[in-house]
């Protein structure tokens, strides 16, 4: 019907602050109204969840201080009208909901996290039980270890009433069904930058011929990759800052120094932590230092599912990530040896293709991500 071609699904995104990546709560509106009055004042540990917006839709938000209690953004993309609210104000409840269709972002990595995403996922129950929404979404910063049987009870095929899932790291029940792949993407709990490519990143000479600042556990395969970057002067030629404890929060100066390690390193060294896959894969790419993976499974429950089966990083190469993947690192003197070789103009063509790939990655999921809901929420054109 032409009544149903011209109709347009307007989406409210909410992100409240939380300690990891995302933390977030997204409603579908239909008339987009104000909202109810702001709580007061709540300390939390700043807004997350930002990667979805800023960096996969490209969207913006205002005020531009992140310290800000309240943030708002908007935009149309395909059929849809998207609109952001982020900050320590957002909390179940207290902004007004006139939806259909709701897409919770939430954090599942460890069990107090789970405890207030459940808040949400209660909240979005009420709504569907008084027929205030009909349809609920839920995007998944899962565990590490892929251990998220925790949300499976509330999945429509389980009996529940979450419709869709998209979930971060190789979770061996995506089907591209109900249940898909999402990236862990950049660490915004940091306030990691969106970054755009300057000519002085892409043809510039870099200083270094790899960098890794990160922490160093005990009994891990970064203390072989150590011991191998101190062999025949290795560390000499790439930037190395090596620490015994994970620091949460930077400082304004390791930050600093974190982005120009990327920004003049040709390669950035990727070990594995509790999982393979990690916010520098993707921070590397920003600037347009190619990441070098060390292509392993960690413990735990991630790994091939019906639809992949090229873990662990099943979503990257299935998208052609134009990565080094590695088996151990006593594979790098030989990486660094070619690396040695290659012309600046060689570097800069990597460069390009690396950032260019990136950049079509985010255009991707945003693609997928918007098609998946519009396919499942909005009525077919037919009649």
């Amino acid at each position: 019907m032409r009544g149903a071609r011209k109709r347009l699904c307007s989406a409210l995104i909410v992100a409240y602050g939380l300690f990891s990546l995302y933390a977030a709560y997204t409603v579908f509106l239909r008339p987009r109204r104000p909202a109810a009055p702001r709580p007061p004042h709540r300390d939390r540990r700043g807004p997350r969840g930002l990667y979805l917006w800023e960096h996969i839709f490209g969207g913006h938000l205002q005020p531009p201080d992140v310290t800000a209690q309240w943030r708002e953004g908007s935009q149309k993309a395909g059929k849809t009208y998207f609109s952001f609210i982020t900050g320590p104000s957002v909390v179940p409840g207290y902004f007004s909901v006139e939806a259909e269709n709701v897409v919770l972002v939430l954090n599942g990595r460890e069990k107090a996290k789970i405890a207030y995403a459940t808040q949400w996922l209660h909240y979005a129950q009420t709504l569907i039980q008084t027929n205030k929404i009909q349809h609920v979404v839920v995007v998944l910063l899962g565990n590490e270890q892929c251990n998220n049987d925790w949300i499976q009870p509330y999945l429509k095929r389980h009996g529940g009433f979450v419709n869709l899932l998209f979930v971060t790291y190789d979770y061996a029940l995506v089907n591209e069904e109900d249940i898909f792949q999402w990236p862990l993407g950049v660490a915004t709990y940091r306030n990691f930058p969106v970054v755009e490519p300057s000519w002085s990143m892409l043809h510039d000479p870099r200083s270094y011929l790899c960098n890794f600042l990160g922490t160093v556990y005990k009994n891990s395969s970064r203390e072989t990759l150590m011991e191998i970057l101190k062999q025949d002067g290795l560390d000499k030629l790439c930037w190395i800052a090596a620490r015994e404890q994970w620091q949460p929060q930077e400082t304004n100066e390791s930050f600093k120094n974190y982005q120009d390690a990327l920004l003049q390193s040709d390669l950035t060294l990727c070990p594995v932590g509790i999982n393979t896959e990690c916010y520098r894969i993707y921070e590397a790419c920003s600037y347009g230092s190619l990441p070098v993976i060390e292509d392993v499974m960690t413990p735990g429950d991630c790994g091939n599912s019906s639809m992949y089966h090229s873990a662990p990083l099943q979503l990257l190469k299935t998208m052609g990530a134009p990565f080094i993947f590695i088996k151990n690192w006593k594979e790098l003197p030989a990486v660094l040896e070619k690396e040695k070789k290659m012309s600046l103009q060689e570097k800069i063509q990597r460069r390009k293709k690396l950032i260019e790939w990136y950049r079509n990655f985010k255009a991707w999921m945003r693609q997928k991500f918007i098609s998946t809901l519009e396919n499942s929420f909005l009525p077919s054109d037919k009649g």
